[in-house]
């Protein structure tokens, strides 16, 4: 399946709200609990830019199947090469090789971002990620046991890395 990626437009911000309130149930992939408002995602996605940090939408045959996001890790100026990344996709479209192809294109951004490194966030029960992660050369560079509560059970988080 072939995806194109393009920036990421406030139009758009409606579907990708959905696509990440669509995951929320699963407990898979984000520590929210409830769906999120579009309104209460306005500020993250401003924080957005094409130079440093962009937001792309993944589109097969023009709809948008899923986004991909580079964030700023931790927030401080020695940190400036870093960046996590996020990846959703539309349940109508997972395991048919999106995620790989959003790998594969943010890591052939990440010089123009002047970027040398990626962090995931990705629970360690989520084995689907893990395992496209680990696939593309990223390594558990930190675990934190039980941090997270979830329906009454608990769950650990990994941060996997690369260095690119």
């Amino acid at each position: 399946m072939s995806v194109r990626f393009e920036y990421a437009t406030h139009d758009e911000l409606p579907r990708i709200v959905e696509i990440y309130n669509e995951i929320i149930p699963s407990r898979l992939a984000t520590a929210d609990l409830e769906p999120v408002s579009v309104a209460s995602r306005e500020n993250w996605f401003a924080e957005f830019n094409h130079e440093t940090r962009p937001l792309w939408v993944m589109k097969v045959d023009d709809q948008i199947a899923g986004w991909v996001g580079l964030e700023s890790f931790y927030g401080r100026p020695a940190y400036q090469k870093t960046a996590e990344i996020s990846i959703y996709i539309d349940a109508n479209y997972r395991h048919q090789g999106l995620g790989q192809q959003a790998i594969d294109f943010v890591s052939g951004e990440l010089e123009r971002l002047g970027l040398d490194a990626l962090v995931a966030f990705i629970f360690s029960h989520n084995l689907p990620s893990q395992k496209l992660f680990i696939h593309n050369g990223f390594t558990v560079w930190g675990h934190l046991p039980d941090v997270a509560e979830m329906d009454g059970q608990r769950r650990s988080l990994d941060i996997l890395g690369k260095h690119f």
